[in-house]
């Protein structure tokens, strides 16, 4: 204990040394007094997290029932209920029309944002598309796929029209659409990874992103690429490895508290996904779930963050991707404060000659090096946990098998800092429903107007503060069930995990610190 009575020293010298604050107006447009100076809410929300993982390791004890030589990846009993085997279930599996009209509304969604894209005012606020795009659908969906399940591979547009070409096809040929050529298998995600840099950039950086004529080029140019993508590798090859939105939305599915599950598992030997990886039968798998039979398909509730146990080995490029999805929640938000304006104005007077360009030359420059810094010191604190818990792996599979459990904090700050532009800017979707082109065909909401009041500061900024310490209480309880089952030594495993410890209070407070930081418009 005496290792970690220094940890909980060092944690009170570090947020008492921190200056105060008392104004909260981050992801929100009105003023807000804290109670109490923001560096206690710091100390509070840390010491707090650093509480959670004294309680963990006394309650929480290894039942799997490992043996010295086989304790990794092994397969995890967990309480779950499967919703088909109900009679609302037999509806699901029976009854085609709900789910044929999902897949109708999700396609004229699709096919209207980007008619009203390219053919509606440029006027953003008054053209469906970027409401729709940057607050219903990014925001909304991923709050959706973490917080109920995985919706996108029921309504994705793209895999929906390629399945209905295919129908069309089979009609003629009587032959499924086989794919042209093989996927690289070291290609892994990377695709997903460059893609995701290309999407930061362009919701971050790209000063078009909000122009509706801008959107509608890139969702074009997106979507062609996507169907051939899908047309040479397979549908369900590149929709788990290369379209990089199925690819992040699986990641946030896996917090979910439901999963899709095939109990005969003789469709994974050869499956596009390669889902057979453990004896965990078929999980998450939709190339395996829409090949196999009703009698063999479950759609079961579960525990939430139980998916990111990870039953697999994690590849450096999964691990990059979460890593970058972490760092790009959070660079949005401190794109936002007075810190980085700061920034941009000083590099600014000191190359006066590159004017305002300098400002997106930053801005690009950042989306590569935060992310670096953020896996730099990820694995800094990995090395730690080597070391500790005398693990045998390497450094980078050590960072690649823990790193699951960082993605509760991406999906905690993610609502935090959204949660305000959901309630508030995307009440703009109902007069934008019809009037979708801006051509003033919303007679009767021609005096609408945003309810600001439907959450405050005050509310906001709890809100904010219990769900960014829950996310990183449940990554501090994630990385310790990990780390039971890879060490065999239960009290190396319980050390190893001090420095986990250290890096979620950090980001706990680091959190809390931009969240309340006012908004400075650039």
């Amino acid at each position: 204990m005496k290792t970690y009575q220094f940890f909980c020293a060092a944690f009170i010298a570090f947020f008492l040394a921190m200056p105060g604050h008392s104004v909260l107006a981050h992801a929100f447009g009105d003023r807000y007094d804290l109670p109490i100076p923001l560096n206690y809410f710091l100390f509070a929300g840390g010491i707090t997290v650093a509480l959670s993982f004294i309680f963990i390791g006394i309650l929480v004890k290894d039942k799997t029932g490992r043996s010295r030589n086989n304790f990794k990846y092994q397969t995890i009993d967990y309480p779950r209920f499967n919703i088909l085997s109900s009679s609302a279930g037999t509806f699901l599996l029976k009854g085609r029309f709900l789910t044929t009209a999902v897949k109708l509304i999700s396609v004229s969604i699709f096919a209207l944002t980007i008619a009203t894209s390219l053919f509606g005012t440029e006027r953003p606020i008054e053209n469906f598309a970027p409401t729709f795009i940057w607050i219903i659908w990014w925001v909304g969906m991923g709050l959706i796929t973490a917080l109920i399940g995985n919706l996108w591979t029921v309504v994705n547009p793209w895999s929906i029209i390629f399945d209905s070409i295919e129908m069309v096809y089979i009609r003629f040929t009587k032959n499924k659409i086989t794919p042209i050529v093989k996927y690289p298998a070291n290609w892994d995600v990377w695709p997903a990874v460059i893609g995701f840099l290309l999407f930061a950039w362009v919701e971050n950086v790209y000063t078009g992103a909000i122009l509706p004529s801008h959107l509608g080029r890139i969702i074009v140019a997106y979507s062609i690429f996507t169907w051939v993508s899908m047309l040479l590798f397979g549908k369900h090859t590149w929709l788990s490895r290369g379209e990089l939105f199925s690819v992040i939305f699986g990641f946030l599915a896996r917090f979910s508290p439901t999963e899709i599950r095939v109990i005969n598992n003789k469709f994974c030997k050869g499956c596009e996904q390669e889902c057979n990886f453990s004896d965990q039968k078929c999980v998450d798998c939709l190339n395996c779930y829409q090949m196999s039979d009703n009698t063999d398909k479950e759609l079961n509730i579960r525990p939430y963050a139980i998916g990111l146990i990870p039953l697999e080995k994690i590849s450096s490029a999964k691990a990059v991707l979460v890593i970058l999805l972490l760092a790009m929640v959070s660079f949005d938000g401190i794109q936002e404060t007075p810190l980085w304006i700061s920034i941009q104005s000083n590099l600014i007077s000191i190359f006066p000659y590159l004017g305002t360009t300098t400002i997106n030359l930053i801005d690009t420059l950042s989306i590569a090096l935060v992310p670096l810094l953020f896996f730099c010191i990820y694995i800094v604190f990995t090395m730690g946990i080597k070391i500790l818990s005398k693990d045998q792996d390497s450094v980078l599979l050590m960072s690649c098998c823990f790193v699951f459990s960082l993605i509760p904090i991406a999906i905690a700050y993610h609502i935090a800092h959204y949660l305000s532009y959901l309630l508030v800017q995307g009440q703009l979707i109902i007069p934008l429903i019809l009037d979708p082109f801006g051509l003033g065909w919303d007679y009767w909401f021609s005096d609408y107007s945003i309810r600001i009041g439907v959450i405050n500061a005050k509310i906001s900024w709890f809100l904010s503060v219990a769900l960014i310490i829950l996310g990183h209480v449940i990554s501090v309880y994630l990385a310790h069930i990990i780390s039971l089952r890879r060490v065999y030594d239960i009290a190396a495993a319980r050390k190893g995990q001090y420095p986990m410890l250290i890096l979620m209070v950090f980001y706990t407070a680091t959190s809390l610190w931009i969240m309340a930081q006012p908004i400075v418009e650039q």
